[in-house]
């Protein structure tokens, strides 16, 4: 258990960075850095200190980042579509974001456990995916959290920087954004619980590796305590794969919705089948606690209490 640090987390205002900082501030000091960009102020939990700041912006964040003891960097433009359509604004925040944290941790003492994706592996045909294969992305977001880890890597060689990157698969849970460039679980709940139509881009039978939020966080901590995780890439995942068109079945029964499913063409940039091996994350002790069903339930309870 970490206890009595001071701990930074970048993004805590945002759906996972919010949780973390949630699980943190009950025994540590914890300081949240948040643009505010998709973050929401009221994702902030009591007892975490807010600080308007950008990752882009050394100056800002650098004594911060260099004071404290554990940096889980959180903080990224996330969104697939978002990084087709402007790369240069996916790079800045995603790699020189990331590289403004390196520099000012290299001042101070600190662990940095940063949040990379599974979007580095593109569409890999070699399932389950181990961390060894070779990073082919599909997207200018799938380029920034390759180069990301790279600058990791290097700082740990180079300097001993105590560092670890998490390959998220797919997360979900309460505070995930329900906006067009959300996770496709958020989408479909809102939508289900509306009674309008889940719409599948593709075929439905394209694969994701669904992570219940509280399980990433619990892997956050475990790696962050784990001297045998520095210079290490995990992925964070089930390692149980689900089908676009199961999921949307699932989200129409838990919520007794009465939505239709309607398909549409496929999305430039998607992957089509992606189930991560997670047996290096499993040397370190970790095991998923939620399965899809339990993690459903809980994040249309959160969606239908907002609804009200």
């Amino acid at each position: 258990m970490l206890r009595n640090k001071l701990i930074v987390v970048t993004g805590g205002a945002g759906f996972i960075g919010s949780h973390l900082a949630e699980e943190l501030a009950r025994d540590n000091e914890v300081i949240v850095i948040d643009n505010l960009y998709t973050g929401k102020e009221e994702n902030v939990p009591p007892g975490a200190k807010l600080v308007k700041a950008d990752v882009r912006d050394y100056q800002s964040i650098a004594e911060l980042i260099s004071n404290a003891d554990y940096v889980f960097h959180e903080a990224a433009q996330v969104s697939v579509v978002e990084s087709v359509r402007d790369p240069v604004f996916t790079e800045e925040v995603n790699v020189i974001g990331t590289l403004n944290i390196l520099r000012a941790l290299l001042e101070g003492h600190g662990k940095l456990i940063f949040a990379s994706s599974a979007a580095v592996y593109g569409d890999n045909p070699n399932l389950p995916l181990k961390e060894t294969e070779r990073p082919r992305p599909l997207s200018p977001y799938g380029v920034t959290k390759a180069t990301a880890e790279e600058y990791l890597r290097v700082f740990h060689e180079l300097y001993g920087l105590p560092v670890v990157a998490l390959r998220y698969f797919n997360v979900f849970g309460p505070r995930q954004g329900s906006n067009q460039y959300a996770g496709v679980i958020s989408i479909f709940i809102n939508r289900a619980l509306k009674n309008e139509p889940l719409v599948i881009f593709g075929n439905g039978k394209q694969t994701r590796d669904f992570i219940y939020v509280k399980d990433v966080v619990k892997a956050n901590l475990l790696v962050a305590e784990s001297r045998e995780a520095n210079g290490g890439v995990f992925n964070v995942a089930t390692g149980k794969e689900t089908s676009i068109l199961e999921l949307a079945m699932k989200v129409i029964e838990i919520t007794g919705s009465k939505a239709s499913i309607i398909f549409d063409k496929p999305r430039p940039g998607d992957i089509r089948y992606s189930l991560a091996d997670i047996g290096e994350i499993r040397k370190l002790g970790f095991e998923p606690e939620w399965s899809l069903e339990e993690g459903l339930k809980k994040t249309v309870e959160w969606y239908s209490s907002q609804l009200k």
